[in-house]
């Protein structure tokens, strides 16, 4: 939001030198034990492998075992077996991979992608500044979640427990989806009429 608008970049590529001058510091002398014990499992899950690593080891087997076309709907052994945490909510697309394979995780992806795209693409009709602004920070809400979830479930990112908008268990978050979906469409909607 802060690039669409226009803002002054100059302090905030500052604050992002300061923060990356200061993350060895942090990580030595602030951060507890634990909270240590999580970066380093997170760069390296294998290092415990029955505590801290189990989400996102299962998580990989579970990626990995779909293949390219899945073991089908519902045949999924790692989260049927229950040996992949929370898998309804944090890690559905691991789910989706081991149901479905690759081709299935291609094709949710793609649903994304086209969500996206077409909601950035509502912001070329829209002279309204401020519904423009509504909308991509929408598109960011999206593709962040997307990303992070995604990104969770191979390894790419710290486990964080972002739902996958639209796929992930839950109420609030599926609730929240509409909204923002419901928002966009009506920002539309008003600036054709004007």
């Amino acid at each position: 939001m802060i690039f669409l608008y226009g803002a002054n970049m100059k302090p905030i590529w500052i604050i992002g030198f300061v923060i990356l001058l200061s993350v060895y510091p942090v990580y030595k002398y602030v951060l507890k034990d634990y909270q240590r014990t999580r970066v380093e499992n997170f760069l390296n899950p294998e290092k415990d492998l029955r505590g801290s690593g189990w989400h996102v080891t299962q998580s990989k087997i579970s990626v990995g075992a779909g293949g390219i076309t899945g073991k089908g709907v519902l045949q999924g052994s790692q989260s049927r077996l229950e040996f992949l945490p929370e898998a309804q909510t944090d890690f559905i697309f691991s789910v989706i991979s081991e149901e479905m394979g690759f081709v299935g995780s291609t094709m949710v992806l793609l649903l994304y992608f086209l969500l996206i795209f077409n909601l950035m693409r509502i912001t070329r009709f829209i002279s309204n500044q401020f519904g423009k602004l509504i909308i991509s920070g929408i598109c960011g809400i999206f593709f962040m979640h997307v990303i992070v979830n995604v990104g969770m479930t191979i390894g790419l990112v710290p486990v964080t427990g972002k739902p996958l908008l639209f796929m992930s268990y839950g109420g609030s978050s599926f609730l929240s989806s509409f909204i923002m979906i419901g928002l966009a469409q009506s920002i539309r909607i008003h600036s054709e009429e004007g």
